[in-house]
């Protein structure tokens, strides 16, 4: 669920609001009441104004009027799975250009489920989101065979005091590694960079008989372009961003 916290006395935080999908669990609220195989739940939201994004996993994307914070309510609702999937990951909304990014997280190997995808969404009225277009698919490598998984995970949030733009979206792509998109256009986005580091030589994934595979989880791009992405089998990579 969603839970809203009172920060005002940092060392009493206080919840004061809690949301969570209508119809996910039965009256009783002991039993789920998504599709058998699935998972519904929230990755975590992101905040504009008085709205909330969530990212559900298999559940979707919600937009949360969270101005009363005692008593969020829903005003929109979208998902996309059936037919493209679940994996709801990371929502990035664009408040100036009244746009959202939405990446479905590729959480299995080889494409055996098909492809996630990069969400662009037109959000001009918050009720109605309307999906205009999804970022490109790297195809400067065979990724669905390389192994390991294959497609995003997180976006750079445009965290404050960091590199923050509506314009360039940076993405984890596992073992495409990290992606520089340009959303000048919003209905024709275009890739403008990427690096993709080797094979690992040293294993940090804990877990066994995992392949030996870069899998780009996670990015932060500071303000002067200085970005660090983290790799579930690979560790950490520092680059430099300069621009696209």
């Amino acid at each position: 669920m969603l839970v809203i916290v009172d920060m005002a006395e940092p060392t009493k935080p206080e919840v004061v609001g809690k949301f969570w999908l209508p119809g996910m669990w039965t009256a009783g609220g002991e039993t789920p009441n998504w599709p058998k195989g699935k998972r519904y739940a929230l990755h975590h939201a992101l905040v504009a104004g008085n709205l909330a994004y969530g990212a559900w996993r298999d559940g979707g994307l919600s937009v949360v009027d969270v101005a009363d914070p005692q008593k969020p309510k829903m005003i929109a609702y979208r998902n996309w799975d059936p037919p493209f999937g679940g994996g709801t990951h990371s929502p990035l909304p664009l408040p100036d250009r009244n746009l959202l990014v939405v990446a479905d997280e590729a959480n299995f190997a080889d494409c055996k489920l098909g492809l996630r995808y990069i969400w662009i969404f037109d959000i001009r009225e918050p009720s109605n989101p309307v999906s205009i277009a999804t970022m490109p698919i790297p195809d400067d490598a065979d990724y669905c065979k390389k192994g390991g998984n294959f497609g995003p995970h997180n976006l750079w949030e445009n965290r404050p005091g960091a590199f923050q733009s509506s314009r360039i979206i940076f993405a984890t792509m596992h073992n495409a590694g990290v992606r520089a998109y340009d959303i000048a256009n919003p209905f024709a986005p275009r890739e403008i960079g990427f690096f993709v580091p080797p094979d690992p030589e040293r294993m940090y994934d804990p877990r066994p008989n995992r392949p030996k595979i870069i899998q780009s989880c996670d990015c932060f791009v500071d303000a002067q372009g200085v970005m660090y992405v983290t790799d579930s089998n690979a560790g950490l990579y520092i680059l430099q961003f300069e621009g696209g």
